[in-house]
Parts: structure tokens; C-alpha cells; sequence
């Protein structure tokens, strides 16, 4: 049995009491249908600036209504300190996924991106310590990475951040070790790279590549490749990213006051990313045998080429990756295509 089955099966057995905040994201909302799976005890924590009420009601149809009734939501905005005590309170682990995601956001309002995933970053970090959790996990990312080169990345190897959301989410990882130095509160930043799945929100100026994708190429509208198309990534199934947050909320104290790559190993070229969705959509879809994606310029703070080594997290965590990217995207597909063309 993998440690991952081990994990869930403990839980199952012996319920605990958990914090998500950005419940209502993607990640989040996919953590918390896990969780409440288990028959956990969720509080969840959302101020909806880019979370969606839709995703806690897809949620709640995917679980029973006794494990849904475990589910406490908080309105509230963690760049409010008494909010984030509030939320804190009586947690045994704390999944800290609230962010402003997106390099080119961060550019155009460096600011807001600021107070989110510092401000609000530190306030969790001090209400997490003050209400003694076994073990706060957060999101960090792999644009932490920034200019380094070097291919796959490993984690004690990083450049000069490229963007003011790089700074934020290295600023975070910073204050966790300073908070185990001083505080000996021990926590494990997990640096997501390219995250996919079922909920991931395909409107926006800011969305993620795959879901606007799919939404583009189901509209018969234009695919936009940003420069040649042979720029490179890590792209990570939202399956294998619960099973690193519950890994590493569980993980022994050794494996904390780390930071870990959350991702597959392996890395896909934009070319090749949009002719896999097309082949999965085109039975579907019979206008897309002929689809081409449209080429444009490179996009200002974004790393040519990203691909991670995940034998720390195999290591010291048991971290193993259920869902390669085909598998991952025929498995999300059917929701893509469901959530698109009601």
C-alpha cells in the first residue's frame, strides 16, 4: 500500500479538523471534496476574488450530505488578522492555498498581489502559530525558480525572481523558515508548477492555459500561442496536487521546514500540449480536424523552459504521481466539456 493509502485510510479511521483557505479555488475546492470524502472536519476559508461559489456547490453534490454538514465556510479575507485567528481556531492542519495567482497580474497591479501573498500571507502563518496546528502546508511555486537554467529544478537551486508575484511567493517561503527559527513552527511550502484539473477556471484575462484552451478550441475560437510554441512545462494533474498536501500535512517533522516541487517529472511543449487537447476534443467537436493555433509574441516574466525533479518529495514524503498529463487530461476533459457547453 502507498503511503497516500495509508494517509487517507488513517484519516477515514480517525477524523481531523482542517483549514483551507482559498476554499473556493480550484486546488482549494478540490482539497476540500477529498477531504470531506474522508469524513473530515472542514472549515474553509474564501473572500470569492477569484474563487466561485459554484465550485462549493459542485462540491457538495460529489459528497453525501452527512460529510457535507462536517463543511464550515468563512466569508472572510485573510489580509484580516482577526479573520484569520478566527479561522485558525481549534485546527489540527492548516492548507494554505489563498493567493492572486498570475505573473501578468503581478505586473499590472503589484501592489494588490502584495498585500495578498505577503500581508496575507504572514497573518496565517502568525494565527497558525498562535493557534498551535500540528502542521501548516502552503502553496509556494515554481516561479520561485525565476532565471536560474538549469533543467530539472531542484529545490535548494533558485535564480532572481522574474515577476512581483515570484517575489511574493519566495517572500513566503522565507518568513516559514523564520518562523521555524525563532518560533520552532515547522511548516512545508509545496511549489506548484503547472497545475490542471477539473474546476479550474477558463474565463478571465488571467487564466490558466489548459481550460482556456479547451473553452477556445469547443468555441471555435482562436487557440493564442505565446511565441514558437516549443516553450516547455511541468503540467501536474490537480490528483497528484492533493495528494502532496496530504502528504505533507501528515508528513513526519523531519520532512517539514522544507519546500517541496509539486509536479510530474516530466515536461510538454505548448506545441504538443494543444495537439493533445485537440485529438481528446475533436471526436466532439468534428470543426477542430482542422484546427491551428494562432502564434504570437513571447509573454513578459514568463521561464522558457520548466521541468522539476521530484525525488525530494518521492523521498522524504512518498509522493508518487498517480496521473501522468494524457491521463490527467482525459480525465478532465469530460468535466471541461460538461462545465463548457451547458
Amino acid at each position: 500500500m502507498s503511503r497516500y493509502n495509508e494517509i487517507k485510510k488513517q484519516l477515514s479511521d480517525n477524523p481531523q479538523s482542517w483549514l483551507i483557505t482559498g476554499v473556493a479555488g480550484f486546488i482549494g475546492s478540490n482539497l476540500l471534496e477529498t477531504l470531506l470524502s474522508l469524513d473530515q472536519n472542514v472549515t474553509g476559508l474564501d473572500n470569492f476574488s477569484t474563487g466561485h461559489q459554484h465550485n462549493l456547490d459542485h462540491v457538495q453534490k460529489a459528497v453525501s450530505e452527512e460529510q457535507w454538514n462536517r463543511f464550515n465556510f468563512i466569508n472572510g479575507d485573510m489580509r484580516d488578522i482577526d479573520t484569520c485567528h478566527q479561522a485558525c481556531s481549534g485546527a489540527d492542519y492548516v492548507l494554505h492555498q489563498a493567493a492572486l495567482g498570475s505573473v501578468p497580474r503581478s505586473l499590472e497591479d503589484p501592489i494588490t498581489t502584495n498585500q495578498n501573498n505577503i500581508d496575507g500571507f504572514l497573518n496565517m502563518l502568525v494565527a497558525a502559530r498562535d493557534a498551535k496546528v500540528k502542521r501548516f502546508v502552503y502553496a509556494a511555486s515554481s516561479s520561485t525558480y525565476g532565471d536560474h537554467p538549469g533543467l530539472p529544478k531542484l529545490e535548494d537551486r533558485i535564480g532572481n525572481p522574474l515577476s512581483p508575484y515570484a517575489v511574493t511567493k519566495y517572500v513566503n517561503e522565507l518568513y516559514a523558515s523564520v518562523f521555524a527559527r525563532s518560533y520552532g513552527f515547522k511548516s512545508i511550502g509545496l511549489r506548484y508548477f503547472n497545475i490542471f484539473g477539473r474546476r479550474q477556471d477558463p474565463q478571465g484575462a488571467y487564466a490558466a492555459v489548459i481550460p482556456k484552451w479547451v473553452q477556445s478550441m469547443i468555441n471555435n475560437e482562436d487557440v493564442f500561442i505565446n511565441g514558437d510554441g516549443e516553450t516547455s512545462r511541468d503540467f501536474c494533474y490537480i490528483e497528484n496536487t492533493v495528494q502532496m498536501n496530504l502528504l505533507a500535512a501528515t508528513g513526519s517533522d523531519e520532512a517539514a521546514d522544507q519546500v517541496y516541487n509539486v509536479a510530474l517529472g516530466d515536461r510538454t511543449t505548448l506545441n504538443e500540449l494543444y495537439e493533445s487537447i485537440r485529438l481528446l476534443l475533436e471526436g466532439r467537436f468534428p470543426h477542430l480536424k482542422q484546427s491551428k493555433p494562432v502564434y504570437r509574441d513571447f509573454r513578459a516574466g514568463d521561464v522558457r523552459h520548466s521541468l522539476a525533479d521530484i525525488s525530494k518529495a518521492r523521498d522524504l514524503l512518498g509522493y508518487e504521481p498517480s496521473h501522468r498529463i494524457d491521463a490527467g487530461l482525459e480525465e478532465a476533459m469530460d468535466w471541461y466539456v460538461n462545465d463548457l457547453t451547458k
